[in-house]
């Protein structure tokens, strides 16, 4: 099995991009065309910048608060495979996690913020022990994409690891 959640991270920055723009019409239209005549529902034009800006940047830093990934994830061959990145403004360092299947361990879920923040954690056998990898953020992936990675991972995890899964 092999997917990606490309789609949704494209969808995210068209959305963000989107807002930007009209933010920026916004500001043009009040400030250096002053088309829009003020008060509007009592508000003055720079309560309402306020706010708009406020709300934007809501809607910009939400993304980086919930740890947005793109993920691509592969169990084709004899590895477990995650290609990962932080995707919000200022996207973050590419990663790679190849594990062999026999050497694969098991993994954690685990969830924050009530949760709404969604990780993963992989350990893999070594000959000095188990080794653990930084949490994959999974809370952008949807219910069907993060059942079809769960089941995944379940299968290959060997049956003696059953305490390392949550």
């Amino acid at each position: 099995m092999t997917f990606d959640n490309s789609r949704t991270i494209i969808s995210i920055r068209i959305r963000l991009f989107a807002v930007t723009v009209l933010l920026i019409a916004y500001l043009i239209v009040v400030y250096f065309a002053h088309i829009i005549k003020f008060p509007i529902l009592g508000m003055s034009e720079t309560v309402i910048t306020t706010i708009l800006i406020c709300l934007y940047l809501l809607f910009a830093i939400y993304p980086m608060i919930l740890d947005y990934q793109f993920i691509h994830y592969s169990d084709d061959g004899d590895k477990l495979v995650f290609r990962y990145f932080t995707s919000g403004i200022a996207g973050g360092k590419k990663n790679s996690v190849e594990i062999n299947k026999g050497d694969f361990a098991g993994y954690r879920l685990d969830t924050k913020l009530f949760g709404i923040k969604r990780s993963i954690t992989l350990f893999r056998q070594l000959p000095q022990g188990v080794a653990k990898y930084p949490p994959i953020h999974i809370t952008i992936l949807s219910r069907r994409e993060r059942a079809r990675l769960l089941n995944s991972l379940y299968n290959h995890t060997p049956k003696d690891a059953e305490e390392v899964k949550q």
